[in-house]
């Protein structure tokens, strides 16, 4: 049985318009693996409900909500496995406190045994890692913390 074009398409938009996050289709020769990610979209809303509780107790140093306000996160552009060094036992991409210019790799994201070069956008200092060595990632998960 060979798979026509017009019947693969029609499948592509039948999975894209189920609740399925996964699909794997085996006939002879043809392989076809579709994978989607629906709750990419939640993410942010945990990243903005985090700064809320911080004015309702202010601190009496200004230090803590300065901070708040410059600084800025390092994104997943897309879905997969991250490695936070170039390859196994090496130093990390980066580190808390190092120094980070807009342009530099920060991690490797595997996706389908492709690896994608992650590039920060902003330059500064990082304050915090977010993921951890070989964790699952969704696209816009927050990767770093870049004051």
């Amino acid at each position: 049985m060979k798979m026509e074009l017009t019947a693969v398409q029609k499948l592509m938009e039948q999975f894209e318009d189920s609740t399925a996050r996964e699909l794997e289709l085996t006939d002879g020769d043809f392989h076809l693996r579709l994978s989607k990610n629906r709750t990419a979209k939640a993410s942010p809303a945990p990243v903005e409900a985090t700064p809320s509780p911080a004015p309702a107790a202010p601190a009496p140093t200004s230090a803590a909500p300065q901070a708040a306000e410059v600084a800025q996160t390092i994104k997943a552009p897309l879905v997969g496995t991250v490695y936070l060094q170039p390859k196994p036992g090496a130093k990390p991409y980066l580190q808390v406190g190092q120094q980070v210019n807009a342009g530099d790799v920060v991690c490797v994201i595997e996706a389908m045994k492709m690896m994608t070069e992650v590039k920060s956008q902003v330059a500064g200092t990082v304050k915090a890692v977010l993921v951890e060595d070989e964790q699952l990632v969704e696209v816009d998960q927050p990767l770093f913390t870049v004051e």
